[in-house]
């Protein structure tokens, strides 16, 4: 199935839905750094303020993953997006607030939409034929990597071109018109009977080296963006490269999206691509502790990229086929959790290793912990397999002596 048939009105009026509600969660943390850097320790107090607005979005993942029903799916998506516009607008309006205040408004700010993603991914899919999933997975893909590349940019230019106040502002903005949006598309995704809770989270929990797998791949991410500049001074090149190679790593995963897109079906079971995907993009970091140039540095960093937005695919892919309808957007906003999990324990590692390792090294280590990630990660894909191959024949028996009604 080809790009072409994602040509529609509905899918299109998704991506502009979705780069509204999306635009200013890429933007949150670089334009929390902006809106305080003037006040004294204003870089401290950004950098807080920005794992405030994390930790909120970790830790109502989940919760608001749980909670969000398939059929009527656009009540608890609004109410997201109009809890995160508040949060940025206040922010925006009293930048001058007390740090307490603040770290509220930051809380909400990421706490709010969060759920928001994973809705809008399940909505896409309920959009579109089940032919054209792939398609339309790699299609969000690309949007999401754009927007990623695009953020960093649009913040500093508001920040520094008009008042730092102005990107949070902006974020209000944009959500308040995803909110608006959502009427333009359907209400939910169909679903069957609503199983019950225990069922659910039992469902969502077996589910569980997915998520492992995907905080294995934001480690990577994490040692790519936090520790490029330290590692560009060690190996004596300008640091006002990290913005050029980072963006290269953002292009390199769009290509990647685009690529892996452009086939339905791809050998081997999704757990086994998505394994050896991130083990190309743990080779492609390492390479990056390892080489000596800015442009052997590039070529593994967008190396990595291009292997980075189909691991990522494989995971959506593979949680789709594991979970019931009525559990993917639990099944997101768990998997977001997770990966924002793995995101801020690389990026705490990286923190503690710089002060007594080179760069280099830091980025090695994190390499460890990832392949210790995907160890886990194998390993209970493994179990999960031989749990389904040894409950199969009971089944089967189970349903043979069921009495004929």
């Amino acid at each position: 199935m080809s790009y072409r048939a994602l040509l529609t009105r509905p899918v299109l009026v998704w991506c502009a839905v979705t780069t509204a509600a999306r635009m200013p969660v890429a933007m949150a943390p670089l334009a929390l750094v902006f809106l305080v850097r003037e006040r004294p320790g204003g870089y401290s107090l950004g950098a807080v303020l920005a794992a405030v607005y994390v930790i909120g979005e970790i830790v109502s993942a989940p919760v608001l993953g749980l909670r969000m029903r398939a059929e009527r799916a656009r009540p608890q998506m609004a109410g997201g997006l109009a809890v995160g516009a508040a949060g940025f607008a206040g922010l925006g309006l009293v930048p001058g607030a007390h740090p307490a205040v603040l770290g509220v408004l930051a809380f909400l700010a990421g706490a709010g939409p969060v759920a928001v993603s994973a809705g809008l991914r399940a909505l896409l899919t309920g959009m579109v034929p089940e032919r054209s999933v792939t398609q339309a997975l790699s299609l969000e893909s690309m949007l999401t990597f754009g927007i990623w590349a695009a953020a960093p940019a649009l913040t500093t230019w508001l920040a520094l071109g008009a008042a730092p106040a102005a990107p949070l502002l902006l974020q209000a903005a944009l959500m308040a018109c995803g909110l608006a949006g959502l009427w333009l598309l359907p209400a939910g995704w169909a679903a069957e009977a609503q199983p019950k809770d225990r069922a659910a989270r039992r469902a969502l929990l077996a589910a569980w080296p997915v998520y492992v797998l995907g905080a294995a791949s934001l480690t990577l991410l994490a040692l790519a963006e936090l520790i490029l500049p330290a590692l560009l001074e060690q190996r004596a090149i300008g640091i006002g490269w990290a913005g050029p190679l980072l963006a290269g790593f953002s292009l390199g995963s769009v290509a990647g999206s685009f690529l892996y897109g452009l086939r339905s079906h791809w050998p081997g079971p999704l757990p086994a691509q998505s394994l050896l995907l991130v083990l190309g993009v743990t080779a492609g970091v390492a390479a990056v502790a390892l080489l000596p140039g800015a442009l052997a540095i590039g070529v593994a960093l967008a190396a990595a990229g291009l292997l980075q937005a189909p691991a990522m695919l494989t995971r959506n892919l593979a949680l789709r086929r594991v979970l019931p309808p009525s559990a993917l957007a639990a099944g997101y906003s768990l998997m977001y959790a997770a990966v924002g999990a793995g995101y801020a324990a690389s990026g705490t590692l990286a923190g503690g290793l710089l002060r007594v390792v080179a760069p280099s090294t830091a980025i090695l280590c994190g390499v460890g912990l990832t392949l210790l990630l995907v160890a886990v990660a194998a390993l209970g894909e493994r179990s999960l397999v031989r749990n389904r191959e040894s409950e199969a024949p009971r089944l089967e028996t189970e349903g043979a002596e069921a009495p004929v009604k």
